[in-house]
């Protein structure tokens, strides 16, 4: 399949650039295998989950991987801390690369700084700083917006409400729209709920650049399923129970540790799996997603899971309604 095939023109005015308050008053758009859409709200998930049924979600948390500085020549940079590497080394991303060049220092506040030691291509760099990194985030580092987000966000809009691991550089967004209330009534209804961690990786904001999609891949992403998830989610399965995954994200983290027969085993390390149009799901049976960009791997991804031209479709009709897109958009249930 070409990328074009996953091309449509979304209006600029449609790209969500702030959260819907309450997080789950924001649109929901319900798709049926065969194409029937219904138009609801979030808060009306409920509805379609069934007791027994699991709904797994993503507790990773963003780090304020983005850092500020400034060259010894007083031009301005940008990094975004991308892997660590050691306490003192990390794998980075320059804003703009081309001033970063081998042996470039860069000053920050509080007396850290960095020395490029190595370039690599695709913009890549790695930096050695004068002390450990970590401790200096939360004072200096801020939390990495997608570009298509022109205004400031505050943190903990751009966070789940259950992220607990650090080390993301961008949001599980599908998560964004539950709130605690949410979580209470879904799991007073008899649906588990359970939590996987994906750090979700730059590779998030890198577009697809090969014409057959099938010829693109994935940079890869640490996950983990603890043994005690991944036997809570067989054992509903082999009761009938539904699993509901929340994102992309959860979805390639269940799928890469699937079995054939769709048992899932516990894992820690890392996942380049790439889903697109052919791929058999072994392990999801719904899925909740937000609406994605035109030619991106995440696109694709649904487009693996729901027919294509059904996808597209959806998309379309979204278009026309004025539902909000990307991060901070309304949301799909691929049911």
């Amino acid at each position: 399949m070409r990328i074009e095939d996953f091309d449509l023109e979304l209006p600029q005015e449609l790209i969500a650039q702030e959260p819907v308050h309450p997080r789950d008053h924001c649109r929901l758009m319900v798709v049926y295998p065969d194409g029937k859409i219904e138009h609801r709200y979030f808060y009306n998930l409920i509805e379609y989950l069934s007791p027994g049924d699991v709904l797994v979600l993503n507790n990773t948390r963003v780090r304020p991987y983005r850092l500020r500085g400034v060259k010894t020549t007083g031009a301005n940079i940008e990094i975004l801390l991308t892997r660590r590497l050691s306490d003192r080394v990390w794998e980075a991303l320059a804003n703009p690369s081309r001033r970063l060049h081998l042996g470039t220092e860069v000053l920050f506040d509080k007396g850290l700084k960095c020395k490029t030691i190595q370039v690599r291509e695709g913009g890549w760099r790695i930096l050695e700083f004068n002390e450990e990194v970590e401790s200096y985030l939360d004072e200096l580092g801020e939390v990495p917006l997608p570009p298509y987000i022109h205004r400031k966000v505050k943190e903990e809009d751009y966070q789940t409400i259950f992220a607990r691991v650090n080390g993301s550089v961008a949001a599980p967004t599908a998560g964004i729209h539950f709130t605690d209330e949410l979580l209470e009534r879904i799991e007073a209804k008899g649906v588990e709920i359970l939590y996987v961690t994906l750090h979700v990786g730059p590779g998030t904001f890198l577009p697809v650049r090969v014409e057959e999609i099938e010829k693109h891949y994935v940079l890869p992403e640490e996950i983990e399923v603890t043994e005690e998830t991944a036997e809570r989610i067989n054992r509903a399965r082999s009761r009938g129970g539904k699993i509901v995954a929340v994102g992309t994200t959860v979805v390639r983290t269940l799928e890469s540790v699937a079995e054939e027969d769709g048992r899932v085993k516990s894992y820690k390390g890392k996942t380049d799996l790439y889903i697109y149009p052919g791929y058999k799901f072994k392990v999801i049976d719904r899925l909740v997603t937000n609406f994605h960009l035109p030619k991106s791997s995440l696109i694709i991804l649904v487009s693996a899971f729901r027919d294509r031209e059904i996808i597209m479709n959806a998309y379309r009709e979204a278009i026309r309604l004025g539902y909000r897109f990307y991060s901070l958009g309304d949301a799909m249930l691929l049911y």
